[in-house]
């Protein structure tokens, strides 16, 4: 009975919208004197009926992602390894300038392969892919495209329960979850601004993104060569966003009907005019204030992060390092959810930001003498192969990267939105638990049928 009346409700105030809406047009028709610029209006019309047709709106949003997408991955290869063969030359130089002033070997060891590696490792990953991701995703903002997204998302936000801004703050956290979380504020009701403060670290950020790349160029793409590689990878990450735009629709539903039950609000998103993108705006304030500020975060977190993975790493308890000790204690539990314990500790030690756990599990790796240095993506796919990795582990660490808990920037933000313990905790706890079970799935079922 509660449902029906929950259902008479909504259609109620949808026809109320919907009668509001015609009425309005009626008197604009009959009042209103359209300007000289009116082919613009019909050509933002017949735009819109494409770009937000029940239809081809929804295929359009998956081609424009897998675009922006495609030209991050093929387009980050090569500057990324020349970046990682300029700071690796660089390495060189101070190696040889400490040798020379006959520094002890632990501050050559703190210094170059814990500071100066694990910061040239950040900036040569990073760098390259944000370059590109940010300022095409922001072609697509300042045209008036992403509004659009959140009108194609916002039937499904609806039917789970939920506010249909929160396509809004969604899409913010392709940025940073922080910055998403912070937007949550532009939903009035509190059960459902709580509900996306919740369910927005299961969008990628861009410090998620360079993981989810090179793993899936590694050995998704580099599976099928050359010829077909990038195309591989760029379906695989999409499909992972896809999984979390997903997670993030279905734990709202959930909570909507569990923790967080009520009736989702109503709203009225205005669509803004399309408008010619300004490249030179764009590009400014795509460096400056979003990958600038990202790289600064991810660098000034990765620089002490680096140290603290290299302490633990040349510390030893008996034979074996306190970062060995550590890893081997979970490699057990690490294994059963398809990862190994040095990818877990990786996770552990890159709570501070989500940019840094792929270099440190890089230096946890080449501190047990595997691998001096690497100079190209190849040599990194070696690094992991020869610990064993297979497709499995890498799907297995991008599905834990992808679905895990907040950094903790995300985390104090979280805490600073909700004032509020509980909805903290449960903001940590539920993805650490979805993450954890989502890949436990995966890595049995792919063993019990062999496929590994």
């Amino acid at each position: 009975m509660q449902n029906v009346q929950q259902n008479d409700t909504s259609a109620l105030r949808d026809q109320m919208v919907s009668d509001i809406y015609a009425r309005t047009e009626e008197i604009v028709a009959q009042t209103v004197t359209l300007p000289e610029n009116k082919t613009q209006l019909d050509f933002d019309r017949r735009l819109d009926n494409v770009l937000t047709s029940r239809w081809l709106g929804y295929p359009i949003m998956l081609l424009m992602l897998g675009t922006v997408f495609y030209l991050t991955i093929a387009g980050a290869n090569v500057p990324s390894s020349l970046l990682a063969d300029f700071f690796f030359w660089i390495e060189g130089y101070l190696t040889a300038f400490f040798a020379w002033l006959g520094t002890p070997a632990w501050v050559h060891g703190v210094l170059i392969e814990g500071l100066y590696r694990g910061t040239a490792w950040v900036v040569s990953v990073m760098l390259p892919p944000m370059a590109i991701f940010f300022p095409a995703f922001a072609i697509l903002e300042d045209f008036g495209y992403l509004p659009r997204v959140a009108f194609n998302l916002d039937r499904f936000f609806k039917k789970a329960g939920a506010h249909g801004k929160q396509a809004l703050t969604m899409s913010m956290g392709f940025g940073c979850n922080a910055a998403g979380v912070t937007a949550c504020r532009i939903i009035e009701s509190p059960r459902e601004r709580i509900i996306a403060i919740i369910t927005n670290n299961f969008v990628p950020c861009n410090g998620r993104f360079p993981t989810l790349i090179t793993l899936a160029t590694l050995f998704m793409g580099g599976a099928v060569g050359l010829a077909y590689g990038s195309l591989v990878a760029t379906a695989v990450v999409v499909g992972l966003v896809l999984i979390g735009i997903s997670a993030t629709l279905s734990v709202s539903w959930l909570l909507s009907k569990t923790l967080l039950r009520g009736i989702p609000s109503n709203f009225t998103l205005e669509l803004p005019p399309y408008r010619k993108p300004q490249f030179g705006r764009l590009m400014i304030r795509s460096v400056y204030d979003r990958t600038a500020f990202v790289l600064k975060r991810a660098v000034i977190v990765a620089a002490p992060a680096g140290v603290v993975t290299w302490i633990l790493a040349n510390i030893y308890i008996g034979d074996v390092s306190i970062l060995q000790h550590a890893a081997l204690f979970l490699d057990p539990f690490a294994r059963a959810i398809g990862l190994d314990g040095y990818i877990l500790m990786a996770f552990i030690l890159g709570l501070p930001a989500n940019e840094i756990v792929l270099p440190i599990l890089i230096m946890s790796y080449l501190s047990t003498g595997a691998m001096t240095e690497m100079n190209t993506l190849t040599e990194l796919k070696n690094l992991f192969l020869s610990y064993g990795w297979t497709w499995l582990t890498a799907l297995c660490m991008m599905l834990f990267s992808l679905l895990h808990y907040p950094c903790g920037t995300t985390m104090w933000t979280i805490a600073k939105e909700t004032k509020s313990t509980k909805w903290t905790l449960v903001a940590i706890l539920l993805p650490t638990g979805i993450a954890l079970g989502v890949c436990f799935l995966v890595a049995q079922t792919v063993r019990f049928f062999g496929w590994v």
